[in-house]
Parts: C-alpha cells; structure tokens; sequence
C-alpha cells in the first residue's frame, strides 16, 4: 500500500457502546471501539527473496494489493474466503477485505473477522467498518475455528455500500448496508486488498499471534467489467524490528496464502 512513504497514525477505538462483548486481550474492547488503519510503512529488511512479484513491508499488513485501477475504471466490489485458523500464543489478528487505503487514504471500505487470544482464551469476531469511522460488530455472527467465511464488500455508490459475511460451514450469512461518515470520506475506488492485519490496542500494536496459515480463496475484485488476476498484485508482508513476521504467496490468479513465521 503506498503509505509507503507517509507514516499513518492508527486511531484508538475509543467508544465504549459498541465494544464487542467476549471479543477480549485484556478485556480488549471495553472502552473503545475497534478501528483498522491503512499500513503503516516499514523499511525493507536485508534479506533475499527468490519472489517474482513486487514485495512492500509494512509494520501491521501483510497480503496482497493494488495501487491503481485499470484506465479509466475504479473499483466497485472485492471479495474472499478464508478459513478461520486456529490461533496461539497471546494477541492477535484480523483478517479482511477492503477497498482504498493503499494510494488512497481518506477512507477504506472493509470487513473481516477478528482473532484474539489471551492466556488460551480465544475468541473470533465479525465486523464492518468505513474508515475513518470506527468497526461495528455483527453480534450475532456466530464464528468457530475452522469455519469458513466468505467476505463480501461492494461500493455501490462512492459515499454508499453494501457489508455481506456468509459462513458456508454453518449457513449462516449477514449482510449490512453501510454510508461514508461524511463527504469527506468517500470511496474513490483506486485500491482493493487481501489483508491479515496486526491490530493497535490502547496506543501500540498487540502481539501478532500466531495464526499459522490464512488463505484467501476465490479472491475477486471488479473494476468496471473486469475482474482482477491476482498474479498482477503486489505483495506486503509485516516487519517489526527488522524482523519479517509473515509471508506471503499468491498461489494462483484468485488465491493468495499469508503464513505466520
């Protein structure tokens, strides 16, 4: 994402009336509200990569993106699915889809699922957000480990959207029309991506757990009439202290696979 050259400042969640109940590090939620932020840049690690594809770091994304549009279009919709993983250590994780925040970061489109644990306690939530609003839960989204998740998100206008989350495993789908906060956060359509985030808690990023293997399957985004061959992508991946946390893979034109290490 080409905040690659500005640093972005993550906003704290801070209301505490839609905290998600039992979504928890610390009792992470109570007080604020959760937020994502478009990524933060972080310096290139010396290291080699025998990768045929463009790679980018950052301090809290890793997945895959585009910058631009083809010509003359923007894009409208972006989907995945993914497997809820089985998670360890302490912290946490997101993983989710979006439009903008990469070129473009007034506002971002997004919806995903939210994987924490704290002394072996674990916990899985679904939400939607227009940033720079604040995420909203679905509450009664019920999500267990190994599910699988399709995520949805379509700009059906540039200050209007639509929010759908399926869980194929159980049947279960939700689906949520969602507005810009104000005139000066709507959608621009220059970027989509596939992301599993290491989210900010209380001033600082959490401890990015171990989520193993994430895999977006069926990865789409539409511009116009055309859809996205994800080999076209660039890849991000996480660094902190000069140490490369994940990588990334695109397996194929609509798959991609984010690896804990």
């Amino acid at each position: 994402m080409k905040l690659l050259t500005t640093t972005s400042t993550i906003i704290l969640l801070v209301s505490a009336a839609l905290a998600r109940p039992g979504s928890s590090i610390n009792e992470r939620v109570a007080g604020r509200r959760r937020k994502s932020q478009p990524k933060i840049t972080s310096q290139s690690p010396a290291i080699e990569t025998n990768s045929t594809f463009h790679e980018e770091y950052s301090e809290n994304w890793a997945g895959v993106f585009f910058e631009s549009p083809p010509s003359g279009e923007t894009y409208s919709a972006v989907s995945g699915t993914f497997t809820v993983p089985s998670i360890s250590g302490n912290g946490g994780a997101s993983a989710w889809v979006g439009i903008d925040g990469v070129t473009y970061t007034d506002a971002i489109l997004q919806a995903g699922v939210d994987f924490t644990i704290s002394d072996g306690s674990i916990s899985y939530d679904a939400w939607y957000e227009w940033y720079p609003d604040a995420a909203y839960d679905f509450t009664s989204f019920d999500i267990s480990e190994g599910d699988s998740i399709t995520v949805s998100v379509e700009a059906t206008s540039d200050s209007e959207g639509t929010i759908t989350l399926e869980n194929i495993t159980t049947g279960q789908s939700v689906t949520q029309t969602v507005s810009a906060p104000d005139s000066s956060t709507v959608i621009s359509g220059q970027n989509v991506e596939w992301i599993v985030e290491d989210f900010e808690e209380n001033g600082s990023l959490v401890v990015l757990c171990d989520f193993g293997t994430i895999t977006f399957t069926d990865a789409s985004a539409l511009a116009g009439s055309s859809t996205v061959d994800l080999t076209n992508g660039d890849i991000v991946d996480i660094t902190q202290d000069s140490e490369v946390l994940t990588a990334t893979t695109i397996d194929s034109s609509t798959s991609i696979t984010v690896t804990y290490q």
